[in-house]
């Protein structure tokens, strides 16, 4: 790395600049997406934005920030905008923890589109795991599913893609 580009992305030793302003940004775009949907009368939420700001932090910053959204992104959710419940926001908050984990160590091994899509599948599993049995205790009127699995596929198959293709360009460069 340059010292043009180590002084772009670091203030001090140790802060990366570049992981800050994209936390501010994943954290400002988490927080407009109830009054973007409202405006627009579409329900973005079922586009998964977290995980579209995880995925791509994933891709352009480094693994400890991604591990830091996925902690923190469904609690500011939740601060910001009382959604989803307090409940929920754990169960996504470990969701995404282990999906950014399971990426990170199947990618080593297999394939980058392989590796963030089983990824995101067995990350979602073990989520509706846990939801089920939030259901039988804490949570009795929510439903297992919210987000028809066809539309979960669907963003699961872009997510793959668009890191398959990241990941391509940067073993081009």
């Amino acid at each position: 790395m340059s010292t043009a580009q180590s002084n772009a992305t670091t203030l001090m030793p140790g802060v990366n600049v570049r992981a800050i302003v994209f936390d501010l940004l994943a954290i400002a775009f988490i927080y407009l997406v109830p009054t973007i949907s409202h405006m627009l009368s579409i329900k973005l939420y079922l586009l998964e934005p977290m995980r579209l700001m995880l995925i791509l932090a994933m891709v352009h910053t480094r693994p400890r920030n991604a591990y830091v959204l996925a902690l923190t992104l469904p609690f500011f959710s939740y601060i910001l905008s009382a959604h989803p419940l307090l409940v929920k926001s754990a169960l996504i908050a470990v969701e995404l923890s282990v999906m950014v984990f399971l990426f990170y160590f199947l990618v080593r091994r297999i394939h980058s589109l392989a590796a963030i899509f089983a990824s995101i599948w067995i990350s979602k599993l073990l989520y509706y795991l846990l939801k089920y049995a939030a259901i039988s205790t804490v949570l009795p009127a929510e439903p297992l599913v919210g987000t028809p699995l066809q539309l979960q596929l669907l963003t699961s198959a872009a997510f793959s893609l668009y890191v398959y293709f990241m990941f391509r360009q940067h073993r081009k460069e």
